[in-house]
């Protein structure tokens, strides 16, 4: 695969790298030099960095919690808060 140099020093990445790497439009590119070589590396922090502390948890939720679950429970292992009906819920008062 070619790209060229455009006259500010631009180039357009083929649309096979842009796939395959999942590169869209404002995606950063880590730029370095090896030798006599252009290396361009996938910024991974910055999807990441984008949705950090964006998501609420519900109270009484942590991120443990959450991964947890996502890795699924052994047999035995207590639900999560927010599967429980809140008036068991550790830190909950009950309503009347």
């Amino acid at each position: 695969m070619e790209a060229t140099v455009a006259e500010r020093g631009q180039i357009t990445l083929p649309k096979a790298v842009r796939d395959a790497l999942g590169l869209t439009k404002g995606t950063k590119l880590k730029v370095e030099l090896d030798g006599g070589r252009i290396v361009l590396r996938k910024d991974v922090d910055d999807a990441i960095s984008r949705v950090r502390g964006r998501v609420p948890l519900p109270p009484g939720v942590s991120t443990d919690d959450i991964m947890r679950e996502l890795r699924g429970r052994a047999p035995g292992d207590p639900l999560p808060t927010w599967d429980q009906p809140a008036a068991v819920r550790p830190g909950r008062t009950p309503r009347k």
